[in-house]
């Protein structure tokens, strides 16, 4: 069923042979507005994008798909690893005729976005990384369930049902893969290949990501800068969006400001 949020509504394109849902923004803005891709994490979907998506809406282009497999997308077949589902999000912006665009991802979202940096770099204009996983000083099934144990503890109780929801979409199986991935993708070795300026936007209130993480995904980057933001959770993208969206708009905005003038000279 269609659904509609804000300035964004749910559309359907057949990639692969294969349904992937996305929601999408569909009110006029001008030519000049950034075009920015929001890429979900482990297990979820659109859904705990969207308070984010809502707030960027009014000011940019935004894309939130379901990649295959989660939220409203079919099912592939089987569970993609992080650079499978890279090259999906790289099939679907061919199928829905988005030759490059602006990337912001939350948690695993982070490491699929570094992939496809990695393999698509004509694509991808810039990239905000909130709460990039996973740090490699915490690999283990033991560090990473106590430190979403906290991050649990902390987060606003309106999440829960949203991430309930999401992963009986997914099924327990997928999400427990997507996990398993993400814990052993070793997004450091792609973040130095990623040659577009890049954000790297955390939390004080992020139990995932330490302090000590984000500022070393921010040197292993050629182009990264860091931002972070008082008090604010791993799930900044469902949690506190206003101020995601306050550190976003500027980075996004700053990046077709300097594409226009290029074209212009």
């Amino acid at each position: 069923m269609a659904e509609r949020i804000g300035r964004l509504v749910s559309r359907w394109t057949i990639v692969n042979g294969l349904p992937m849902h996305a929601m999408v923004s569909v009110e006029p803005l001008p030519a000049a507005a950034p075009v920015v891709v929001l890429v979900h994490g482990a297990g979820l979907s659109h859904r705990y994008m969207m308070p984010t998506a809502v707030r960027l809406a009014p000011h940019v282009r935004v894309w939130v798909p379901d990649l295959p497999g989660y939220g409203l997308s079919a099912d592939p077949g089987h569970i993609l690893t992080i650079p499978e589902l890279a090259d999906a999000l790289a099939a679907w912006m061919d199928a829905v005729g988005l030759e490059q665009a602006a990337f912001l991802g939350n948690s695993m979202g982070c490491q699929i976005i570094a992939h496809f940096a990695v393999r698509y770099p004509d694509r991808i204009e810039r990239a905000i990384l909130q709460g990039p996983t996973t740090d490699p000083q915490a690999r283990t099934p033991w560090q990473q369930f106590w430190r979403w144990f906290r991050k649990m503890n902390r987060e606003k109780p309106e999440q829960t049902p949203v991430n309930l929801r999401e992963y009986r979409d997914a099924g327990l199986r997928r999400v427990a893969r997507s996990v398993w991935h993400s814990w052993y993708d070793p997004i450091e070795d792609q973040l130095p290949h990623m040659h577009v300026p890049t954000l790297v936007v955390r939390g004080t209130g992020d139990t995932i990501v330490p302090q000590r993480w984000a500022e070393e995904v921010t040197r292993l980057l050629p182009l990264g800068q860091l931002v972070v933001v008082p008090g604010a959770m791993h799930t900044m993208n469902f949690q506190q969006p206003l101020e995601l969206a306050r550190v976003s708009l500027p980075f996004l905005q700053a990046g077709r400001q300097r594409q226009s003038t290029a074209q212009a000279a």
